[in-house]
């Protein structure tokens, strides 16, 4: 869990870890909530200097005006880290003023100089409340201010405050000395930075201290950003804590964090979490304008709702010590709270998710590729210029033969492209009109061939199923062994003499759930080869032809009615030994090759047409849209497209992915079944009317209810097929929290 992507910023992020190591134990934020003063004192005499020798005050700023040169991503990532261990005091107001004030421009230049190296301080007033008229005629004042607002962030602290004026014509923000104010400090519920309320009595303004580059949309998206970075530190610590905690505290003989009940509240903080950090990433690296207005409003969403959420559920998973005043849990907590507050209520921000992305749409997250592929991107380009002129299955055979289906794979079944030449490949065939075609459930067989089939396999069956001569489908799922795949009962026994390979296996058992079944030439099946061994290595991976004698498919009528899904019954069906791959008892990796196959392609694109496009679509045909509900979905889902993202520009610069696929299927299956609820909420009566199939709208313009109410049905499944929500769960509770694993089952009387 980190915002870091890049090498150099992992390296950033190491580096302020490090300083807050040394220089803001926890005992430092525990000394400031019990110090009466929120941490005021140690800030001013102790950590300020240090952050400004660092350079982490104005690492944002220009080098011009005494910062570091670099910018927001860098900051947010800064602010991240220093979330994580509650530094107290004032240095994310203090450098939230001084990203306002370089916003500005103007003639502030001596105060973002001082706000950098630590001998002023700033804060930022986001309330309203204070007034202003014009100065007088032949005065030097171009504003005179007066009135009363608050709460401020650390407002006790700051030398300098910027802050709303309400003027006749409009709001104006200016930057304000605290000398001019009467500050009165006040108690607020972070005990480890204090708040404050200030007000003005005819203060005169100077025209050098009124901001004319910023508005408020700005300014509240610059606070978005960073509050939510700071936001992603506290979740990142609410997560590592309880997760740590469930790992060591043992309840009933065991770690509770083998309880199914911690294991999965840990998993889904952490999914919390990955959540924020895609949303705050993307917001600090958004230009400044509508589209980092639209970004920093996911982030406000997503990123500070996630805190609460995480700190609230490490207090929980602490039980009672975590309600206890030593422990820092609450603290914590409190942050997060005190947070979301400054910044405004979360339905507000939903809500103006959902207005700026039914006006304006939203602009898909690509990867911006670095120079210098003009050569490669020419290669392609050519080479897909002369397939664009084919058709039907002269193009088909032309994609399979040149590598372009699957570009990944290695050569001659694909094009060994890398990560950069992945996406170029991509862009290149969406530039050129071609879009390859969908082998479906062979895309997980391709892979698992080419790892572990002989030679002889793999010019039988790769060539043909890229050219989609024929289908395959998938024989794993059982009655009695769904989620639990290695619990199969389908056996294959070995046979002499028979077929014209001299030998092989006869399999028996019965396989339910599978796809494309009735469709389908060929088949990959698992089945029990040593029923003495574990039940994980005694598990064979063959293909199996479908018109074999012994196969029985039949339908399986689902809740909407249709029959996408087969049981298939195998009775003593022959298989020769040239359709076993790999070695006997050896099929089970064979399998986690096509599960893990499986698992990525599911995440990035099963969702049954229920995605955020559809919804914008059916929110603009509603009567009134709840926007707050629409804006909160709207959310989820652009975080999903971002962890995706992510996912790619690490691959891209050589860092560990991680382990995401579970988390992007989990949090995406979730949105499209909540999309699909929604958009039938939003259809009214019609979503009583029978049917399926259209438009999300219909002819009439309202939302087509009768299309809602069947796939509010069909999402039903998506959070069952490839692996349920439940097992998801736990994959990411085990292999990235490291939380126990479920003990094995009592051995049978």
């Amino acid at each position: 869990m980190a915002l870091a992507l890049t090498p150099d910023h992992i390296e950033l992020a190491a580096s302020v870890r490090g300083w807050a190591a040394r220089h803001s134990p926890p005992n430092v934020a525990r000394g400031a909530a019990e110090s009466g003063d929120a941490g005021a004192a140690s800030y001013r005499t102790r950590l300020a200097p240090a952050l400004a020798d660092q350079g982490l005050l104005g690492l944002h700023l220009a080098e011009s005006d005494g910062g570091q040169g670099f910018g927001l991503p860098e900051l947010a990532i800064a602010a991240a880290e220093l979330g994580r261990t509650l530094l107290p005091g004032a240095f994310l107001p203090s450098v939230l003023a001084s990203a306002v004030l370089s916003a500005a421009g103007g003639s502030t230049a001596n105060l973002i100089a001082k706000l950098a190296d630590g001998s002023l301080t700033g804060t930022v007033c986001l309330a309203k409340g204070l007034t202003g008229r014009p100065g007088d005629a032949g005065s030097e004042s171009s504003i005179v201010v007066s009135g009363e607002a608050g709460p401020v962030l650390a407002g006790a602290m700051a030398e300098v405050l910027v802050a709303a004026v309400d003027l006749p014509g409009g709001e104006a923000w200016v930057a304000l000395d605290s000398t001019d104010l009467h500050v009165t400090e006040g108690d607020g519920v972070d005990l480890t930075r204090p708040l404050a309320r200030i007000v003005a009595d005819s203060v005169a303004v100077p025209a050098d201290r009124v901001l004319a580059g910023v508005d408020r949309v700005a300014i509240t998206s610059l606070a978005a950003i960073l509050f939510g970075a700071e936001a992603c530190g506290i979740a990142s610590w609410a997560v590592e804590t309880a997760a740590d905690y469930a790992k060591i505290r043992h309840q009933f003989g065991r770690p509770i964090g083998q309880f199914q009940a911690v294991k999965h509240r840990c998993a889904r903080m952490l999914t919390g979490a990955e959540q924020a950090e895609a949303a705050v990433w993307d917001a600090a690296r958004t230009p400044d304008g509508a589209e980092r207005e639209f970004a920093a409003s996911v982030a406000a969403v997503v990123a500070l709702d996630a805190a609460v959420d995480a700190a609230n559920d490490c207090i929980q998973t602490l039980g009672g010590i975590g309600y206890t005043w030593e422990h820092d849990a609450h603290l914590y907590y409190r942050r997060a709270l005190s947070l979301r507050a400054l910044l405004g209520p979360s339905v507000r921000w939903r809500e103006r998710v959902a207005a700026l992305a039914i006006a304006d749409g939203i602009k898909a997250a690509e990867v911006e590729l670095p120079e210098g592929d003009d050569e490669f991107r020419a290669q392609v380009r050519a080479e897909l210029a002369e397939i664009s002129k084919t058709t039907g299955r002269e193009r088909t055979r032309l994609l399979a033969a040149g590598g372009w289906v699957l570009p990944h794979l290695p050569k001659p079944w694909g094009r060994s492209a890398k990560p950069v030449e992945q996406i170029v490949i991509d862009s290149e065939l969406r530039a050129a009109g071609i879009r390859p075609h969908n082998l479906a459930i062979g895309a997980w067989v391709v892979p698992a061939l080419i790892q572990y089939g002989t030679p002889e396999q793999q010019e039988r069956f790769l060539p043909a199923t890229l050219r989609m001569d024929y289908l395959w489908c998938q024989l794993f799922s059982e009655p009695g062994a769904g989620s639990d795949l290695a619990g199969l009962t389908t056996r294959a026994e070995r046979v002499k003499g028979e077929g014209e390979a001299g030998g092989g296996w006869k399999i028996t058992g019965q396989k339910i759930w599978t796809s494309l079944a009735q469709h389908a030439a060929w088949a990959i099946c698992l089945a029990r080869t040593d029923p003495s061994a574990p039940k994980h290595d005694g598990i064979s991976y063959f293909l199996v032809d479908m018109h074999s004698p012994g196969v029985d498919v039949r339908p399986l009528r689902e809740i909407t009615g249709d029959a996408s899904f087969n049981q298939v019954f195998l009775d003593n069906v022959f298989v020769p030994d040239d359709c076993l791959v790999g070695e006997v008892n050896g099929g089970w990796k064979i399998a986690r090759t096509t599960l893990a196959n499986e698992r990525v392609s599911l995440a990035g694109s099963w969702t049954f047409g229920s995605g955020v496009s559809q919804l914008l679509e059916v929110a603009r045909a509603a009567v009134e849209p709840p926007l707050g509900d629409v804006g909160r979905l709207v959310c989820d889902g652009r975080a999903v497209e971002l962890l995706g993202l992510r996912v790619t520009l690490k691959q891209l610069s050589g860092t560990e992915p991680g382990a995401t696929g579970s988390v992007r299927k989990l949090l995406g299956m979730r949105n499209a079944q909540a999309i699909a609820e929604q958009c039938f909420a939003m259809s009214g009566e019609a979503g009583a009317l029978g049917g399926s199939g259209g438009r999300p709208v219909g002819d009439d313009g309202r939302p087509n209810g009768a299309l809602w109410a069947t796939q509010t049905l069909q999402t039903r499944a998506v959070t069952i097929g490839g692996g349920t929500t439940d097992i998801q769960l736990n994959i990411i509770a085990e292999r990235i929290l490291g939380l126990p694993r479920d003990p094995d089952p009592a051995p049978a009387a």
